[in-house]
């Protein structure tokens, strides 16, 4: 396996960082004139401006370098061709699959996958269609007003995102929500104004075991019955699923016919594609559904098709290299200038974190070097009045990518040139500041010069779209998957794995006993046993 550190590229770069780190970005823009057109990039309908980066000429090539040096187009093939690229769970990851073309045939494993991903999507594109239309009917004889996907992580995060980004395309008469949280609130706000006579359930959980979601899916379960008048038989007309546990969605009262699966090579974030999908194809349709998959795919085919000199997953993903192992950045920050995006900058964070927060190599050796950064993120224009000041005046170096669209999801007056407006102005005084000089020939007093001067030489992406619709959504969340990807290419770890999700999950189910005082607290840690002396007090009224 490789260690990137020891790679010429790498050791080049460490030695060009030392060269260029305290240029400004005022100068690389003055020394070169065609800089924004050269460090300008087009991939299926997005245009990124990279030029606001605190690069030169020879820090893009010596990136690409490093990637050629850690066969990162060796690995994307090995994944596009269905290879075991994650060795930990010894699968593939073939998210990609998910949104290839009817007319294509990928065989992995002795099946033909594409055939397989559309006999699912025509199952749900017909579910869809029926609840719509009208023609689902609970045994009242009443259609569907309301979807509640029940589902954590990636069967939560996902879809509530993409229902949320699509909005501007969601059936009107459709109320589509979403609950995750084991914490009951999440469930009990989540029915407020539903009714069980009118309210369809997906149960999204690809073993039907996962804790979070069972506990809230047997509630809302007795929910419907008492709704319901008890019949049993009515279960099968208000919850489906998405498992390929069909034994017990069987015995949860789901017919297995309105069971839709996915596939061991579907990691939970890279899922929104698939089955874990339906309640974004139910709520916008499956025509939409299909675009969105087809933005998908016009990326991934850039990914698989661009040389890296232009390939804009592989150069934002080197560029994350760039400050998180040279420059020591610790963060990013994600701004959508579009508020159906509120939760894109959460969805990332899962994408991101889950993925690339490893702490040892592929082969299971300590890395040498940092790896996911701590992504965060809020809209424009409500982060400028939140976070930007640390961003612009802060001691912390943030990179920001910047999203945003030439036209309105909703056109209102001037409202979206002046969104715009914010977006440019944050890049651009993230890159160039203000000077002291700037200052004092605008008269603004010497003893307030040192408080209103900004640095600048914070670095951004500008990511620019025509419009946000299905397929550019797609596009987007296509991007970012494969920056990741490319980053655990560089840094040698296993991307699709997340063992370290699983210790909390084995601690809570030892302790739920525990705390609901049915087992003592013997072998369990001072802190873990003074805090559940403290819970059972404060229940007990002491």
């Amino acid at each position: 396996m490789i260690d990137p550190t020891d790679t010429p590229a790498w050791q080049a770069l460490d030695r060009h960082h030392a060269e260029v780190r305290d240029l400004h970005l005022r100068d690389l823009f003055a020394s070169d004139p065609g800089r924004a057109e050269r460090l300008a990039v087009d991939a299926a309908g997005i245009h990124a401006d990279l030029s606001k980066h605190r690069v030169t000429k020879e820090t893009m090539r010596l990136l690409v370098q490093l990637a050629a040096a850690c066969a990162l187009e060796a690995r994307r093939d090995a994944m596009y061709r269905g290879e075991h690229v994650n060795p930990t769970e010894d699968r593939p990851a073939l998210h990609v699959a998910l949104r290839l073309p009817r007319d294509r045939s990928l065989v992995v494993d002795g099946a033909d996958v594409v055939r397989e991903v559309h006999d699912v999507l025509d199952r749900m594109g017909a579910l869809a269609d029926a609840i719509r239309s009208g023609a689902w009917r609970g045994p009242t004889g009443e259609r569907m007003r309301g979807v509640l996907n029940i589902g954590i992580g990636g069967s939560h995060l996902g879809p509530a995102m993409a229902c949320q980004a699509l909005g501007a395309y969601r059936a009107p008469e459709l109320d589509v929500r979403f609950v995750s949280n084991v914490d009951a609130t999440d469930l009990v706000e989540s029915l407020r104004g539903l009714e069980p006579a009118t309210t369809l359930v997906i149960v999204s959980s690809k073993t039907f075991t996962t804790v979070e979601t069972m506990t809230n899916a047997r509630d809302l379960r007795q929910w419907l019955l008492d709704g319901l008048g008890g019949d049993e038989s009515a279960i099968a007309k208000h919850v489906v699923a998405v498992s390929t546990n069909l034994e017990a969605v069987a015995a949860f009262g789901i017919d297995p016919a309105n069971a839709f699966g996915f596939w061991d090579w579907v990691g939970g974030r890279f899922s929104v594609d698939s089955a874990i999908g339906l309640a974004t194809m139910i709520a916008v349709g499956p025509e939409r559904f299909r675009e969105f998959l087809a933005g998908f795919h016009a990326v991934d085919r850039h990914f698989a098709e661009t040389p890296l000199e232009r390939n804009l997953p592989a150069l934002m993903g080197l560029l994350g290299v760039w400050y998180r192992n040279f420059f020591g950045v610790q963060t990013q920050a994600v701004l959508p200038y579009e508020q159906y995006l509120a939760r894109f900058p959460a969805y990332l964070q899962q994408l991101v974190m889950e993925s690339n927060g490893k702490r040892v190599t592929l082969g299971g050796d300590p890395v040498a070097i940092a790896t996911s950064p701590v992504v965060w993120g809020e809209p424009g224009t409500n982060g400028q009045h939140s976070f930007h000041q640390m961003l612009h005046q802060g001691t912390t170096l943030v990179p920001a990518d910047v999203i945003a669209f030439a036209v309105a999801s909703n056109p209102l007056g001037r409202h979206q040139d002046l969104l715009l407006a914010n977006a440019l102005a944050q890049t651009k005084a993230l890159a160039f500041g203000r000077t002291s000089d700037e200052l004092r020939a605008a008269d603004v007093p010497e003893a307030l010069v040192p408080h209103k001067e900004m640095p600048g030489n914070r670095p951004s992406t500008f990511l620019l779209l025509e419009k946000l619709t299905p397929f550019a959504l797609g596009s987007l969340i296509a991007l970012y998957e494969h920056v990741v990807f490319t980053q655990g290419v560089v840094w040698g770890i296993d991307s699709f794995d997340q063992w370290g999700v699983e210790l909390g999950k084995e601690l809570a189910v030892q302790l739920e006993p525990v705390v609901a005082g049915e087992a003592d607290t013997t072998g369990q840690d001072a802190s873990t046993s003074a805090l559940v002396a403290r819970i059972r007090a404060l229940r007990d009224g002491g």
